[in-house]
């Protein structure tokens, strides 16, 4: 499997910018095998945790070991299509997630 990488020299990042992403708008059937095959053409994963309550469903926090693989993966796959879904990727901003999202999170 190839991955794609963003490193170049000392480049700094935004500060918004973090090894976790959350992940919207995804099929409520996908697999974790699914996603790992989606994300992972970025970088290696440290985890990925799928919502499954009423509340979570059709999210998910992907969690990348490496913060340049994570900025890949945000610039090439915000609009991605899935199942006929276009996948919202941002990366994670703790303030802004409901509770049921932060419990989600908590359990990595």
């Amino acid at each position: 499997m190839t991955t794609i990488s963003l490193r170049k020299g000392n480049t700094r990042l935004p500060p918004e910018v973090n090894r976790v992403l959350y992940v919207r708008n995804l099929p409520f059937n996908i697999t974790s095998e699914e996603m790992y095959d989606i994300f992972g053409k970025y970088g290696a994963i440290r985890q990925i945790r799928i919502g499954t309550n009423k509340d979570t469903r059709g999210t998910a926090f992907v969690v990348y070991e490496d913060i340049y693989d994570a900025k890949t993966a945000v610039d090439h796959l915000s609009g991605f299509n899935v199942a006929n879904r276009y996948l919202i990727v941002l990366y994670y901003q703790p303030m802004s997630l409901s509770i049921s999202h932060r419990s989600l999170l908590s359990a990595c």
